[in-house]
């Protein structure tokens, strides 16, 4: 039980009308509405609320990230989770806000008819047999068909090194099951993708942070920490990384594997829009470098098809696919059949590869617009971080000012980005905030965009004071 007389009210019968993670945040979400979470109230660590109401550590991160993206909560590095009151603070309906806070992708370019058809033929092909438990790796035809499309982009394997699993965030999960103990540790890119620290600190790991420059992960860096600790494996995205949209050099995608082989450990490689070139020299994995093993490679659909499908693949090396395929049978037994054989005859009968090409296309452009509406609105007052690719992009205010001041002051403009705390394991200087592009329209990024460059001025005005006062406090 969660500890403390008043915290049974986070307990809930889970049924089957939505998603766990759905029911726990609506949960979660009416208990601060209703005050029954108190402004500024601590929330449960991850591991106790999981445990408590009977679910994965992974469906509590999202929970928790979904109600943070949305205002209710806010986290404090090293205090934990708290009740927020700035969602009822908005001085504009949701309706009203560009969002540049949300990492799935429009549904205007889902593919939903044709998508209908490949049910239809999963259903009639497959009959009752699509809903029965599918142990083991997955569904057989859908492996074989996403070795293909790996094959296809340099990735040697075959079927029976890949496991089915339910979204990235699940992959990192069961990863991290079978293969990290408590005090383990895991080195991670900084910046780097939160859920994925919130899974391994929720594993009791201590994670280590490298920082990111404009080609990569910092070697030196991870050099000098390496002559000194061994860590159980790194966290990467290699390839238009989240937040920044930073991409690898070749070279360091190889010396990656390399060190790895070196101090034995292994490469969680985190791969969600590769597919695409956008303006990148290299965007081959570095799964696709490895003649060592040493790779976790976990594939997420997510940002290229529907995420609500909830579908990815995790490709593991074969000394330790017995503990990863355990974690995931422990897990949830299997990602529904009905799903997969759904994916398999859209890949097999409705022509991927040109699905891809069309995404490509609107991915580049849109990506682009975005770099060029940045560069000429805001290089001037804001520092960019170097990008060649992807859906994000990573910007710096001047020193002194606050990522979460200008999150909530853009938020009563009627644009929401990401404060850039979200993204940091330990964090000094909260002056960074992430622009995510995937779900806006480029109309959408023309609007938003315009609104953040009028806005500065006046965000840098009324925040000054505040400057002034931090730094007495700090002085004096």
């Amino acid at each position: 039980m969660i500890d403390g007389d008043d915290n049974g009210k986070y307990i809930l019968d889970i049924n089957n009308t939505s998603s766990k993670y759905l029911q726990i945040y609506n949960h979660i979400k009416n208990l601060i509405i209703e005050k029954k979470i108190k402004d500024y109230e601590k929330l449960p660590p991850i591991r106790k609320l999981a445990n408590s109401i009977g679910v994965n550590n992974s469906t509590i991160v999202k929970v928790y990230e979904l109600l943070e993206h949305e205002g209710y909560i806010y986290k404090v590095v090293g205090s934990g989770t708290f009740a927020s009151n700035r969602k009822f603070k908005k001085k504009t309906t949701e309706k009203d806000i560009i969002h540049f806070d949300s990492g799935n992708p429009s549904t205007d370019i889902f593919p939903i008819d044709d998508f209908k058809e490949a049910i239809n033929m999963a259903l009639i092909n497959e009959g009752s047999s699509i809903f029965e438990y599918d142990e083991g790796l997955g569904s057989e035809d859908l492996r074989e068909k996403i070795a293909e499309y790996l094959n296809k982009r340099s990735i040697q394997t075959n079927k029976d090194s890949i496991q089915i699993i339910s979204g990235a965030q699940q992959g990192i999960d069961i990863v991290c099951k079978g293969l990290i103990n408590y005090s383990d540790v895991v080195f991670v890119e900084e910046p780097t993708y939160n859920g994925a620290i919130e899974v391994f600190k929720s594993r009791g790991a201590k994670i280590i942070s490298i920082p990111m420059l404009d080609d990569g992960i910092d070697i030196g860096i991870l050099k000098l920490k390496l002559e000194k600790i061994k860590p159980k494996l790194i966290y990467a995205m290699p390839n238009f990384q989240n937040p920044t949209g930073v991409s690898y050099s070749s070279y360091k995608k190889k010396k990656l594997i390399e060190l790895a082989e070196e101090h034995d450990f292994y490469i969680l490689e985190d791969d969600f829009i590769s597919d695409f070139n956008f303006e990148s020299e290299d965007n081959k994995t570095i799964r696709s470098y490895d003649d060592k093993n040493r790779v976790i490679y976990i594939k997420s659909f997510s940002k290229i098809l529907m995420p609500g499908l909830r579908i990815g693949i995790v490709e593991i090396p074969n000394e330790i696919q017995r503990e990863i395929l355990w974690a995931k049978y422990s897990s949830d037994i299997s990602t529904p059949g009905l799903i997969q054989k759904s994916m398999y005859y859209y890949m097999e009968y409705f022509d991927w590869d040109n699905y891809l090409k069309s995404i490509d296309k609107i991915y580049s452009e849109k990506y682009k617009a975005a770099k060029k509406l940045i560069e000429d609105n805001l290089s001037d007052k804001l520092k960019l971080r170097k990008s060649n690719g992807g859906i994000n992009f990573f910007i710096e205010l001047p020193r002194g000012y606050l990522s979460q001041d200008f999150y909530e002051f853009m938020l009563e403009k009627g644009v929401s980005v990401t404060p850039g705390t979200y993204f940091f394991d330990n964090i000094i200087d909260d002056r960074f905030f992430r622009i995510n592009i995937a779900n806006a329209s480029i109309a959408d990024l023309e609007k938003g965009i315009s609104i953040i460059s009028e806005n500065l001025e006046e965000f840098f005005d009324r925040f000054k004071n505040k400057i002034e006062l931090r730094s007495n406090k700090i002085f004096y």
